[in-house]
């Protein structure tokens, strides 16, 4: 075989696996679409029920209304763009700070800030929910907000991105008369903006899809979030999957939109910073 026809098949073995793997992750969620967008006696329907027929949009409003979306999405969409904000305001000063200042047992305290990332978020639950019974923020916002309000993964991503930045820039800065406030938001933030991308996206998907946590610090409908209205509506709603999918198919749309929105920034940010340490 010549080099090109291997060349050629190497090629064409890599579009067959990339079709293959997008098949794989596609299906369930054409199937979770299709489920969301058919009455319920249509949904065994099978082969019909995968295919684009027998379309209704009763089955959403219906999930809207059984499982009282709207107060649920609006809950999440707080607190969600809350811990989004606080996230990278948190990261940029303590990645700047790691990066630019000089204090005592600034190594350590770093790696003591990396350490906290190898601990699972389910061991500190119990304490942290003590916590907040404690200062009486059951069923609040407060509860659902204070404790994501930083990220250890979000200073460390910033902290490189900022080591990037020539030290030669930052001295003459500092000749002009530029301090580390002016500085950070002049130049530093500027330069970091497609990694500040990628954390906001990251930072909005985990509080969007966060259940466990939701869950023990609210008991009042009022303060629950989407993720909890979802597993409510399948408690109710055994009988109608379709219900369901719906659900679960309009909690999705806030991250596709958000996916679709920032995607550049996710993809620049997920490249940039990663060379210095």
């Amino acid at each position: 075989m010549s080099p090109k026809a291997r060349r050629r098949l190497r090629v064409t073995g890599r579009y067959v696996m990339l079709v293959v793997v997008a098949v794989l992750i596609l299906f369930p969620i054409w199937t979770t679409l299709m489920g969301a967008l058919k009455p319920g006696p249509k949904l065994l329907d099978y082969p019909r029920s995968l295919l684009p027929v027998d379309l209704t949009l009763d089955t959403l409003r219906e999930a809207w209304r059984v499982g009282h979306l709207n107060r649920y999405l609006v809950n999440s969409a707080i607190v969600s763009i809350a811990i989004t904000i606080g996230q990278i305001v948190t990261a940029v000063l303590a990645g700047y700070a790691f990066a630019f200042l000089r204090f005592p047992l600034r190594r350590t305290i770093f790696v003591v800030f990396l350490a906290t990332l190898m601990v699972p978020a389910e061991v500190t639950v119990l304490v942290n929910v003590e916590t907040i019974q404690d200062l009486h923020w059951i069923d609040s916002y407060q509860a659902l907000i204070v404790p994501f309000l930083a990220t250890a993964l979000g200073t460390f991503l910033l902290r490189q991105v900022f080591l990037t930045i020539p030290t030669e820039l930052r001295e003459a800065a500092a000749l002009d008369g530029l301090g580390h406030w002016r500085f950070l938001g002049g130049v530093a933030v500027p330069l970091a903006r497609p990694t500040i991308g990628a954390l906001g996206l990251f930072s909005f998907l985990a509080a969007w899809n966060q259940y466990l946590w939701p869950q023990r610090v609210t008991n009042q409908e009022e303060y629950r979030t989407v993720q909890i209205g979802l597993k409510a509506l399948q408690s109710a709603n055994l009988d109608k999957l379709n219900l369901v999918m719906a659900g679960t198919v309009i909690a999705a749309i806030p991250i596709f939109v958000v996916l679709l929105l920032f995607q550049r920034q996710l993809i620049r940010g997920l490249t940039a910073g990663a060379v210095k340490g």
